[in-house]
């Protein structure tokens, strides 16, 4: 899972706050780990939309495939129909198997979201001075401001690192994107 790491290093931070000043040590770790778990959580989004674009991608395919194998037997061209009957096989087994992922994803992305409302429940505690539970349940998650992104200098430094976050990744889903299409040129031109 996603967020185990964040987590066990949450409920690590919260099991070692006693004095004053380890909480407010603690509750800067815990917003940092909070920040962290929220850029998990729109990954997790993002990866689910891709999912669904691909599984509604699937479909369509597989429509057209049933559409151009009855027109084959339509007209009777049994080598047209035998062909589209193998692509409709290959399409209706593609889109289980994205549909089962896209299920997976959801599953996930609902956990995670608990699991962060959780983690921000806790938060809010150790800010609030009550006693570290092990598990706040039930709870709201924490706004921005509670957070500290309201305050423009700790909001203009999460945001730097965000921003720096989210081209990184990019960066990463362009090369990865480059290096899929060359594999695909490579096997059309039979390399």
């Amino acid at each position: 899972m996603v967020f185990d790491g964040f987590r066990r290093s949450f409920d690590e931070l919260i099991a070692r706050a006693t004095r004053p000043e380890e909480r407010r040590a603690v509750a800067s770790r815990m917003k940092e780990t909070l920040v962290q778990a929220r850029l998990g959580l729109d990954d997790l989004r993002d990866g689910l939309a891709k999912a669904r674009q691909r599984l509604s991608h699937e479909e369509r395919e597989l429509q057209t495939v049933r559409r151009r194998k009855q027109l084959a037997e339509g007209i009777a061209d049994r080598e047209t129909a035998e062909l589209a009957a193998k692509y409709e096989q290959m399409h209706a087994e593609r889109s289980e198997i994205l549909r089962q992922k896209v299920a997976a994803q959801e599953a996930e992305l609902s956990l995670a979201e608990r699991e962060v409302a959780e983690m921000s429940a806790e938060l809010k505690a150790v800010l609030g001075g009550a006693p570290t539970p092990n598990h706040v349940a039930g709870g709201q998650p924490i706004s921005d401001a509670e957070l500290g992104l309201d305050d423009e200098g700790a909001a203009s430094s999460i945001r730097s690192e965000i921003d720096a976050l989210g081209r990184q990744r990019e960066r990463a889903e362009r090369e990865a994107d480059a290096a899929r299409r060359l594999d695909e040129l490579k096997r059309k031109m039979g390399k």
